[in-house]
This record gives C-alpha cells, sequence and structure tokens, in this order.
C-alpha cells in the first residue's frame, strides 16, 4: 500500500504529539471502559473463536440457505458491507436499516424467502431500526412458512448479557434458535472484525485459514500503526495530513474513491470519521469518476478554500485509469492540500491492514487536533473518539414522539 502526500509537510513539527497519542492509547487499549477492544483484543479473541463461529455458520445455513439479509445499522450494517463489497461478494448479501415502510416493502420483495436466512444486528437489542425490521420481518415471515416458528430462519448478534440486551432475552427465550455476540468495550464502527462479520464471511464460503490470515494481518497492522515513528507509520502520516489541513483553516475532508468496489467502504468510512472527529472536521466520500462530473466545477471553484482532498485507488496498469488519476489529482493538488493511497491489490490480508490504517488514522487526526487545544482526556474517562453522545440527542427526540 502506498501513501503520499502531495503536498508535503514537514513531519518534525508533529513527532512530539505523535509519541504522546501513542503512548497514551497504549496505555487505554485492553481497559474495560475505553472502547479500544478492537485493537488486540477483538481480533485475538476471534482467531481464539473462529472453530466456535466456522460452527455456528454452517449450523446456521444447512443446506437450505444462500442468501443473507441483515438487519442492523451505522456499524452493525457498514462495517459487514464494506469488506463483503470489496471483496465482490456482496451480490447473495442484503441490508436493512429503515423504518420506512416502502423501503421494507421493496427489501423484502427481492428476496427469495425459502433460501434467505436473516441476520439481526444489534448489541441493546433495542435499536429502533433494528427491531421494527426483525419485527416486520418476523411478520413476513410467519406467513411464508404458515408457521410461528421462525427461530432457525434468523440468527442474533447481540450483547452476552440478557440484562443488557432485549435481543438477547429473545434468543434465551428460543424465538432465535442460533446467535453471537457484540462484544464489549468495541464501538460499533470499528466493530468490522466482529462476530457478525466473521460469521457472513464463513456464510459466503471462506475458510478458517482465510480468516484466521486476515485477522494475523490486523494485528500486524495495529503494531505497525502503533509505531510511534511517523516515518515508519502510515496511519501517522495520514493524520498528520488531516491536521495540518484543519490548521490552514480546511474544515471539509473530501475521500475519493476511484472504483465501485469501493462503494460499501464510503459508508462505512463517513459514518467512522463523522462519528469519531466531530464537528472538527466533516467528512464526505464519493466514487469517482462518476462524482467529477457534478463535484469538480464546485471543488475547483477559485471560491472553495476550506476543502481538502484524500484519493484512494487500486494499483493497476491500466493507461486510461492512471491518465486519469494523474490529471484529477494534479487538478485538484494544484488548489487544495491532497493525499493519495493507492492499494496494491484486494486480497483479505491487504483490506485487514487497509482498514487498520483508517481506524488509526481518525483516532491519531481526533488526539492530535485535541491535543494542540490543551484538550487530552485523562486516562479514566474514554477518548472523544470512540463517543458518539450527539446520537442520544436525536434519538431522544424520536422516543418523545412515539409516546405521544
Amino acid at each position: 500500500m502506498n501513501i503520499e502526500v502531495v503536498k508535503k509537510c514537514c513531519c518534525s513539527k508533529f513527532q512530539k504529539l505523535a509519541n504522546e497519542a501513542v503512548e497514551d492509547i497504549n496505555k487505554r487499549k485492553g481497559r474495560e471502559g475505553q472502547f479500544l477492544n478492537w485493537i488486540e483484543v477483538l481480533p485475538k479473541n476471534q482467531i481464539d473463536n473462529l472453530d466456535h463461529l466456522y460452527s455456528l455458520a454452517k449450523e446456521a445455513k444447512g443446506d437450505k440457505f444462500s442468501d443473507l439479509a441483515i438487519l442492523g445499522i451505522g456499524g452493525s450494517r457498514h462495517t459487514t458491507e464494506n469488506i463483503t463489497t470489496l471483496l465482490g461478494v456482496n451480490d447473495n448479501v442484503h441490508f436493512f436499516s429503515s423504518v420506512e415502510p416502502t423501503s421494507f416493502d421493496r427489501f423484502i420483495k427481492k428476496l427469495n424467502l425459502d433460501k434467505t436466512l436473516f441476520l439481526v444486528v444489534s448489541k441493546s437489542g433495542t435499536t429502533l431500526e433494528t427491531t421494527v425490521g426483525y419485527n416486520k420481518t418476523k411478520e413476513v415471515v410467519e406467513k411464508f412458512l404458515n408457521s410461528k416458528d421462525t427461530s432457525s430462519n434468523f440468527v442474533a448478534m447481540t450483547d452476552k448479557n440478557a440484562q443488557k440486551s432485549a435481543l438477547r432475552r429473545i434468543v434465551d427465550s428460543g424465538e432465535i434458535k442460533l446467535s453471537g455476540f457484540v462484544h464489549d468495550d468495541v464501538g460499533g464502527r470499528f466493530s468490522i472484525f466482529d462476530d457478525a462479520t466473521i460469521f457472513t464471511l464463513f456464510f459466503l464460503g471462506y475458510s478458517k485459514d482465510e480468516v484466521k490470515g486476515m485477522l494475523e494481518a490486523s494485528l500486524s497492522a495495529q503494531k505497525e500503526f502503533l509505531n510511534p515513528d511517523i516515518e515508519k507509520n502510515q496511519a501517522l502520516q495520514l493524520a498528520k495530513f488531516n491536521v495540518k489541513a484543519k490548521n490552514q483553516g480546511k474544515n471539509k475532508h473530501f475521500v475519493e474513491y476511484f472504483s465501485d468496489v469501493f462503494s460499501g467502504t464510503t459508508l462505512w468510512e463517513k459514518q467512522l470519521k463523522n462519528e469519531s472527529l466531530k464537528a472538527a472536521i466533516l467528512t464526505d466520500t464519493n466514487v469517482g469518476p462518476g462524482y467529477l462530473h457534478y463535484n469538480a466545477e464546485a471543488d475547483l471553484d477559485v471560491n472553495n478554500n476550506d476543502s481538502f482532498f484524500t484519493f484512494v485507488y487500486l494499483k493497476t496498469d491500466d493507461k486510461i485509469m492512471n491518465a486519469v488519476m494523474e490529471g484529477v489529482i494534479a487538478a485538484y493538488s494544484a488548489q487544495h492540500p491532497v493525499s493519495k493511497i493507492v492499494l496494491d491489490d484486494l486480497s483479505l490480508k491487504s483490506i485487514a491492514r487497509f482498514i487498520e490504517l483508517k481506524h488509526f488514522e481518525t483516532l491519531y487526526t481526533g488526539w492530535i487536533l485535541r491535543a494542540q487545544k490543551g484538550n487530552v482526556s485523562p486516562l479514566d474517562s474514554p477518548l472523544n473518539e470512540v463517543l458518539q453522545p450527539n446520537v442520544e440527542k436525536y434519538k431522544k427526540e424520536v422516543k418523545k414522539a412515539l409516546e405521544k
């Protein structure tokens, strides 16, 4: 994977902050309540748990199901959607995250209910959109089967504690036969290697060795991205680029992916960045080259002075593709701060490293931006970048509206 900042900036200005950020994160990882268990704890746990998850997927799929429909929102959806789209194995995976009736009708209509297994993903089991999706889908499946017993048509991924999860209580009642976990202290946007995605990969036919290789690549990448040396740490290099752009008054970060294979990644990164960085940097994502025909006019307007860009694409020998990237990057870098990420391939191992690159880029960007203002979280409190208190604001208002 090649990382390049087109407009270079000095590393020495950021090295002290980088050292402090890495030291702080190392102190926090693995500690309860820090929401950093996606570092080391989760991938190691999943390697140990591969036999169980493989058996769970095989039992749930059986000889009957060919398609998987995932009911979940936010990280419960975008993590799995990201990796299956990158791998190009998403034809038989379907997602639903809405409460809108027409959307549900169209979602259900396209499914072969005789061949579709439903995966319900929610840590609390009370997420409104997921609860509505499960209840409505269960009604449809009951009617299709002419039976109230739909326990083998659904699998749940939720908290292991029934006191914390309404969905776990549904499993314990026997309404859903099989289940896995949404693990503790792993925020949804960082949960790509949690049970739901591993289960999905096994459902789609990946072997234990292939998934183990992916998780080992994740652990290796995490070690790499916990190196405080900016020259050897590409996540810190991207964070440095982001921080410098912000310090220059650039508040809007556009991450432009040049391939349809990244259509799921755009949604995941937008969630990852905006939930973690809040209003410090506003992130938007697009798939090129199509977006150029409506965004370039605004992007390259001489009055656009608050944007910066990262271009992500696959390494290729294709002359036309390389010409497009060379021309686009030249035009944008003449006016804006620009960085680029070039992926060598889309193997499971390469995808794992790319995911960790984005995880740590996001964490370091937020940490360093706060530290510049003297805002460093005490060790007994989680980092601002792993929390999402503002999401609760709209949820409270929805709850009040429903109670009227």
